[in-house]
């Protein structure tokens, strides 16, 4: 299956995204450890990463990560760029065995292989761009009923996990900092995807701020990109690459096989069930 010109663009764009933010991690976590030396940790409320230049250093690729993935939602479809994000986890694990001396165990490398192969898959198979020639339209469908369902349990679910649950445990912290990231990242998706494609179209001649829908989608992206930012520390000043990796590709790993266990249950008994059938048409046929 050949890929259209949008979808190699869009590839290209996301990989070297999850590059950049993958390296960024490694980065960011010198930083934050050389910052928690010196005062109070990102993991314990403390903001001194903010004086470590290693940790804008870090930040700077983010952003430049950042960017190539918004960049990557204007040319192709989001089921192709989203789950390229998953490299990211990889790039860090690979160097943060080198750099940061943390070994990934074989449970992680399963997972990261696994994440590797569903990539391949979905850029293999992943569908044209449609054709959209207003924020309106995406407007549209992020206002239909069950989208709106969704945005609101998971912001339900982002301010108990912020406000209840970071608060009352300690053991679990590192989950609930990458719930709180994933829920604010699911509703990042739809709206970088409106802002990519109204920079696309306000280049190309047909102006998109002027509409309200616009504005909105901008302030959503800020707030939850803040959200996931100020978590995301938090959660890489208390782990080590090796754990997010194993933990999150073990997820992963976990979600597929019981995938897999499910859709082939009954094709172990499938073949035995034909034979049988087949011997009783011969006894009959006798």
């Amino acid at each position: 299956m050949v890929m259209s010109i949008d979808n190699v663009r869009g590839f290209a764009l996301a990989t070297s995204s999850s590059a950049f933010i993958g390296s960024s991690f490694v980065i960011k976590k010198i930083g934050l450890k050389k910052a928690g030396d010196a005062g109070v940790r990102a993991g314990s409320g403390g903001y001194s990463y903010l004086y470590e230049p290693l940790w804008w250093i870090g930040m700077t690729a983010m952003i430049l990560g950042e960017v190539a993935n918004f960049a990557a939602y204007a040319f192709a479809p989001a089921i192709l760029v989203t789950p390229l994000g998953a490299l990211s986890i990889i790039f860090s694990a690979v160097l943060a065995h080198f750099i940061l001396n943390e070994r990934l165990h074989m449970f992680g490398v399963v997972g990261c292989i696994l994440c590797v192969v569903g990539s391949v898959g979905i850029v293999l198979h992943a569908p044209k761009e449609k054709k959209i020639d207003s924020v309106n339209e995406i407007w549209h469908l992020a206002t239909q009923p069950g989208f709106i369902v969704y945005s609101c349990i998971a912001v339900a679910v982002a301010l108990v996990l912020i406000f209840w649950v970071v608060h009352r445990t300690e053991q679990r912290k590192m989950l609930a900092y990458i719930a709180i990231c994933s829920l604010m990242g699911s509703l990042t998706v739809i709206s970088v995807k409106a802002v990519a494609i109204a920079l696309k179209l306000s280049f190309n001649g047909v102006n998109q701020f002027i509409y309200v829908p616009t504005w909105f989608f901008i302030v959503v992206v800020i707030i939850c990109c803040l959200v996931q930012l100020n978590y995301l520390n938090k959660d890489w000043d208390s782990q080590n690459a090796t754990q997010i990796a194993t933990e999150l590709c073990g997820f992963v790993t976990i979600v597929a096989g019981t995938f897999l266990l499910h859709k082939t249950r009954d094709m172990g008994n499938a073949q035995p069930e034909s034979a049988s059938l087949r011997g009783e048409c011969e006894l009959q046929n006798h």
